[in-house]
């Protein structure tokens, strides 16, 4: 299970624990963004300080029908109490977690702030 919070301004935090290309630990704090389909955003100075391992380019579509080209890098983050090989778009922005992190889990918050945010696997809320 991952616990979190809601901000004044209706954001919901999730921590992480981002482990780098040498073995370096960061923790982050991501937003939960349900319009974004990827798994994870960390700005590039930190993915430079983590020395991630850069994977591909890619595109993306943007919501004013721009589109936009970025580096995809690799970080193992520590999910639900293991640890998780993802992809990470380099993206000038708050740390964010997409749709496809939350994949097979289900959803959970208070949207008030200081709300509570719980994400549980759905293999074991079926237990």
């Amino acid at each position: 299970m991952i616990t979190g919070r809601v901000t004044a301004f209706g954001e919901a935090l999730i921590p992480l624990s981002v482990r780098g290309g040498q073995g370096d630990e960061r923790p982050v704090e991501a937003v939960i963004d349900t319009g974004f389909t990827g798994m994870l955003t960390l700005p590039p100075i930190l993915i430079n300080e983590l020395g991630l391992f850069w994977r591909r380019r890619g595109r993306a579509l943007l919501a004013d029908g721009g589109e936009t080209v970025f580096d995809i890098y690799e970080a193992t983050i520590l999910w639900d109490g293991t640890p998780r090989r993802v992809a990470v778009d380099a993206v000038e922005c708050a740390p964010l977690v997409g749709m496809s992190m939350l994949r097979g889990y289900e959803m959970t918050m208070q949207i008030v702030e200081g709300g509570h945010v719980v994400i549980r696997s759905m293999a074991s809320a079926a237990i």
